[in-house]
C-alpha cells in the first residue's frame, strides 16, 4: 500500500480515528467511563445537538451555512408553547406547528440565498438575530412552561428500552442517511457542494438543491427544540443560544467539509455529535476544572477543522494528479 493511500484512508476516516482515541483515554482515566448507563446518558444529551446537526450537514455540504438554527429552535419552541397553553392543541399536532414554523424558516434562509444572491453567513446571521428578537418579543423575557405530557416524552422509554429522544435521533440518522447515499436528490446536493457551476451545466436545478437543505436545516431544527423541550420541560430566554456552533462542530468533527461536497450523516455527523458529548462528560469523569473544560472542547474542534483544512487540500492534490496523468 503505498503513501499516498495510506493518507487518504487516515484523512477520510480521521473521524473514527479521533473517536476511538478520545473514547480509551477518557475509559483508561477514568473506568466508570466505560459503563453502560454513561453511554446511554451521552446518547440522551446529543439526541436534540445530533437531530439539529443533521440539518447542518445537509447544508454545509452545499458549501453554505446556516446560523439561525439556534433561533430557529427557539422560535418554534415557543409558538408550539403558545398551542399547547392557549390554544389547547394536543402535543402531536403542536409538534407539528412547530415543524412549520421551522420550514418556514428554512425557507426564508432559501429564498434570501437562492433567489436574492445573498450569502448564506450574512443571511442566516441576520434571520438569527430577526427569529430571536420575535420569539423574544413574544415571550416578553419570560420563561415558558409546558405541561407533563410534553416533559412525559423525554422520560418515556419506547418498550422500557431506550428513552424517546434517543428513538428519535435514531429515526432521523436513517432517513437522512438512506436520503443523501440512496436518491437523485442526495447525490445532487453532493453534486451542487462540489461545483455549484459544474452542477448547473450538468442540468441540475441549484435553486431548488438549496431550497431542499435550508428547509430541511430548519425543520430538523424546530424537531431538535421539540426534543430538547421534552428534556427540559420549559423555555428560558436563552434557550438554544450558540446551540448552532455546536452542531456545526459535530458536523466538522465527523468529517463534514465546510468548503462543500465532503461529508455523511452516518457514521459522519453522528460520531461528531456523540464526540462531543463524550468530550464533555469525559472532562467531568476525569475532574478537569470547570472552566478549563470549554478550551480543551474548542482544542478539539480547532483540531478537527485543521483536519478538514488537509484533507481538502490533500484531495485536490489527488485529483490534480489524476488530471496529468490523464493528459499525459
Amino acid at each position: 500500500m503505498n503513501r499516498e493511500r495510506v493518507t487518504k484512508i487516515v484523512l477520510s476516516n480521521s473521524a473514527l480515528i479521533v473517536f476511538v482515541m478520545l473514547f480509551v483515554i477518557f475509559g483508561v482515566a477514568a473506568p466508570r467511563f466505560f459503563s453502560v448507563k454513561n453511554a446511554e446518558n451521552i446518547m440522551y444529551s446529543a439526541s436534540y445537538i445530533g437531530i439539529m446537526a443533521i440539518g447542518m450537514t445537509f447544508v454545509l455540504l452545499t458549501g453554505g451555512i446556516d446560523l439561525s438554527i439556534g433561533s430557529n429552535m427557539y422560535l418554534s419552541s415557543i409558538v408550539a408553547g403558545v398551542a399547547i397553553n392557549f390554544w389547547g392543541f394536543p402535543v402531536w399536532a403542536a409538534l407539528l406547528v412547530a415543524l412549520v414554523v421551522g420550514a418556514v424558516f428554512g425557507i426564508v434562509n432559501a429564498i434570501l440565498i437562492s433567489r436574492a444572491g445573498l450569502l448564506p453567513f450574512v443571511t442566516t446571521l441576520g434571520t438569527l438575530i430577526a427569529g430571536r428578537g420575535l420569539g423574544l418579543y413574544i415571550t416578553r423575557s419570560t420563561s415558558v412552561d409546558f405541561p407533563s405530557s410534553v416533559s412525559m416524552m423525554g422520560a418515556v422509554r419506547l418498550g422500557g428500552v431506550l428513552p424517546l429522544p434517543i428513538i428519535i435521533f435514531a429515526g432521523v440518522v436513517v432517513i437522512s442517511h438512506v436520503f443523501l447515499t440512496r436518491t437523485q436528490r442526495g447525490r445532487q446536493i453532493y453534486a451542487v457542494g462540489n461545483s455549484a457551476e459544474a452542477a448547473s451545466k450538468a442540468g441540475i436545478n441549484t435553486t431548488q438543491i438549496l431550497m431542499t437543505v435550508y428547509i430541511l436545516s430548519g425543520v430538523f431544527a424546530a424537531l431538535g427544540g421539540f426534543v430538547s423541550v421534552a428534556q427540559l420541560g420549559r423555555i428560558q430566554p436563552n434557550f438554544g443560544e450558540m446551540d448552532e456552533l455546536d452542531a456545526i462542530a459535530a458536523a466538522v468533527l465527523g468529517g463534514t467539509s465546510l468548503f462543500g461536497g465532503i461529508g455523511s450523516v452516518f457514521p459522519g455527523t453522528v460520531l461528531g455529535t456523540v464526540m462531543i458529548q463524550m468530550i464533555q462528560a469525559g472532562l467531568v469523569f476525569v475532574n478537569m476544572d470547570l472552566y478549563i473544560q470549554p478550551i480543551v472542547t474548542a482544542g478539539i474542534i480547532f483540531a478537527a477543522v485543521f483536519i478538514d483544512s488537509l484533507r481538502t487540500r490533500q484531495i485536490q492534490k489527488m485529483q490534480r494528479r489524476r488530471i496529468l496523468k490523464q493528459t499525459e
